[in-house]
């Protein structure tokens, strides 16, 4: 679970490079680099908690972060490059962002496991 953690995490830092880019080069709407930021900092926690904290909580913590990053970026992607709105999409991942981040607060408390 761990790796496909990771790989998620990294695929989010790469879409976030991408569509920063995106919008540094294209002069399209300033909610796409907004994205790209949410994006590439949420990538970048996933990262550090996985890195920091060895628990279940912390690989659903960050399920959970990187769940709502993507539904938040993708919607603002998708407002920003098409003017197309999802509705409550965006806010809906922004309080799984929320979530998320208190699911690694919980992760950080609890005692770690035994290493083998």
């Amino acid at each position: 679970m761990r790796r496909y953690l990771l790989l998620l995490a990294a695929l989010h830092g790469a879409c976030g490079v991408a569509f920063a880019a995106i919008g540094a080069h294209t002069g399209v709407a300033a909610s796409v680099t907004t994205g790209a930021q949410f994006q590439l900092f949420h990538a970048a926690a996933a990262f550090g908690a996985l890195a920091a904290i060895r628990s279940r909580w912390t690989g659903a913590g960050v399920l959970v972060l990187l769940a709502g990053t993507l539904l938040f970026s993708g919607a603002v992607y998708l407002s920003g490059l098409a003017g197309v709105s999802l509705g409550p999409v965006a806010p809906t991942g922004g309080l799984l962002m929320i979530a998320g981040w208190f699911i690694l607060a919980a992760a950080a408390l609890r005692p770690d496991p035994p290493r083998p």
